[in-house]
């Protein structure tokens, strides 16, 4: 799939699916008047065959309404059609849109932001315009939690190429992705509804081993449908059976009233209960080449039938006991059958069942979407590569962008670190793309971390964490200044490195709430004791005297810089990282223009 045009892809996706529901609208219309004259049909029949006896009246009737449900069920069938393409087509829209950079319509992670996270808050990986609102795709809330996580906590590289496996393969089914949103987003399967799930399921059964309760469970229909056959045969009078019916009722209302905590829990996540089973078929439908998907969808395998028929069952009992809601249908049901005995005893032999593999269920799904996001953003990116994981300390990338940034706007640069106790110190003048720089780098890591593919023509990695200290401010809260939020965040910088933990360090103006003099001396320090304790990473400072500390540290500290050129007092930026240490800032220029005078 590398070398279709996804713009395109989706353009002609979005046609063909657009032709298609027009089509299904103009047969719902169809069928609308085909049950209307199917029912009046099964009316003119009958009057029509009055006079040739009850038999022929009745059988006139039947015949029109079993077309009148054909096409019901059609009708039906047509609508659900069109629901499900309608979401197709509108994720197909929305795919479009984010493939211009205008993506601020799906969910932006924001409930995901930690307080206190390593990088965070600096990387903008939730929020309005953050990584996890560009790549998420994922429909229920497991999911969400699940790719938040891969973001926040880097993975093994066994795990992270694991991921990459099997999203390189759903890379390539683009449509099968679309169907598993559509699946979800019919309903959002939430945690609170695998919570319910859960409780109900670790409640021990009560009637299942109770000898009363089987007792009553056959002795009640015998005796309702008994009594009704006596009436009819005409051993007790009409009176005496409507005593007998109004007394089953009441026994039948009565256990329903100590059955009903049941019906509570799991009433309230039927629809969800339909999401689900339809996601897990569409996924029991695929065949995969992938060892990772394989064994998530085996999962769905265990026992003689499938996962999503036992939630369609479920479903299905779920169904029979909403049959309360409709006293026309549930009365009799009642006392006849005492149904909703019935229906409790069919919840708790499913419960029985599957108590042991309904948690599994959720926890594949989730990972299966987050993988499936993964996936789309690929194929999303087909210029995009996924990173080479290595066992020693490096970090080679050729040609890495910012993702979050429009590609004709991006600047891609190339920037290799190798080696333990490497600092690497970018100098520079304002908006001169320094931050930009250094965000680039951290958010392709977590990328890397997560298993997803990165933004740029290459990159090889070992398993690194990131830790940032760019985006500091004060806490009213707390009482923290913006100064004593930062000297936080280094402390735990530094005990990370004491521990000597794999981190790749992204310090970005460091001590910038303090004055000049003590910002010196304190930078200066914190360079020389990373590079004593052999720490890795960059460093982003307006400090061009930091540059010198190279002669000491010939190899450990390594500038680079980004320039400005001044013409016609304007600044021109070319937002290309180059070796060496800034020779041009442009601070005031910039504070000549917004008016102090110079």
């Amino acid at each position: 799939m590398k070398n279709i045009n996804p713009d395109d892809y989706y353009k002609e996706r979005i046609a063909r699916l657009s032709s298609t529901i027009s089509r299904l609208k103009k047969k719902a219309l169809l069928l609308s008047w085909l049950r209307l004259f199917s029912f009046l049909g099964a009316v003119l029949l009958t009057w029509l065959l009055r006079e040739s006896g009850a038999g022929w009246a009745v059988a006139g009737f039947i015949t029109g309404m079993i077309f009148f449900f054909y096409f019901v069920n059609r009708d039906l069938d047509n609508k659900a059609m069109i629901e499900n393409l309608s979401r197709l087509l509108q994720i197909c829209r929305d795919e479009r849109l984010a493939l211009d950079h205008q993506f601020h319509h799906f969910p932006d992670g924001t409930n995901y932001l930690p307080a206190l996270h390593p990088y965070a808050a600096d990387l903008d990986l939730f929020g309005k315009a953050s990584l996890f609102q560009y790549i998420n795709r994922t429909k229920s809330e497991q999911a969400g939690l699940l790719l938040a996580g891969w973001l926040l906590e880097p993975a093994s590289a066994t795990e992270i190429m694991s991921r990459q496996k099997a999203a390189a393969e759903l890379a390539s089914k683009p449509e099968w992705n679309q169907q598993l949103q559509s699946c979800g987003a019919a309903k959002a399967i939430t945690i609170a509804a695998e919570k319910n799930i859960g409780d109900w399921l670790h409640e021990p059964g009560r009637l299942l081993h109770d000898k009363a309760w089987i007792l009553l469970r056959f002795l009640f229909p015998a005796a309702s449908i008994s009594s009704l056959a006596f009436y009819i045969a005409g051993t007790i009078s009409p009176s005496q059976f409507l005593t007998l019916a109004t007394g089953f009722l009441a026994i039948a209302l009565v256990i329903t009233k100590k059955l009903m905590p049941a019906w509570v829990r799991l009433g309230k996540i039927s629809e969800e209960l339909e999401s689900l089973s339809a996601s897990i078929r569409h996924i029991e439908s695929q065949e995969f080449n992938d060892e990772l998907m394989k064994q998530h969808k085996a999962s769905f395998s265990s026992g003689n039938k499938k996962a999503s028929e036992k939630i369609k069952t479920l479903k299905k009992i779920m169904d029979r006991l909403d049959y309360r809601l409709n006293p026309v249908v549930f009365i009799p049901l009642s006392i006849f059958f005492c149904w909703d005995l019935q229906q409790v005893f069919a919840l708790e032999n499913w419960k029985e069942e599957n108590k042991e593999g309904i948690r599994h269920w959720f926890e594949s799904l989730a990972v299966i979407e987050a993988l499936s996001a993964l996936g789309t953003l690929s194929f999303n990116h087909p210029h995009w590569v996924f990173p080479v994981i290595e066992t020693s300390t490096l970090f080679d990338g050729k040609e890495l962008g910012h993702p979050l940034i429009p590609e004709k706007k991006r600047v891609n640069n190339s920037f290799r670190t190798a080696g333990d106790g490497v600092i690497n110190l970018v100098t520079g003048s304002n908006m001169a793309g320094k931050s930009t720089f250094l965000r680039s780098c951290g958010i392709n890591i977590v990328l890397a971390m997560a298993g997803a593919p990165v933004c740029a023509a290459s990159l090889r990695l070992s398993p690194l964490k990131v830790m940032s200290s760019m985006r500091v401010s004060d806490n009213l809260e707390e009482s923290t200044s913006t100064f004593y939020a930062e000297l936080k965040k280094l402390k735990a910088i530094i005990a990370a490195v004491n521990r000597r933990e794999n981190v790749f360090l992204l310090l970005d103006e460091i001590l910038r709430g303090t004055n000049s003099g003590d910002r010196h001396t304190g930078s200066k320090a914190l360079i020389r004791q990373l590079i004593a304790q052999q720490a890795t990473g960059i460093v982003a400072s307006h400090d061009l005297e930091l540059a010198k500390l190279e002669t000491d540290y010939p190899g450990q500290l390594i500038n680079y810089h980004f320039d400005v050129r001044i013409a016609n007092e304007e600044l021109y930026f070319d937002y290309t990282l180059k070796e060496g240490v800034c020779q041009s800032m442009n601070a005031s220029l910039l504070m000549k223009k917004i008016g102090i005078r110079i």
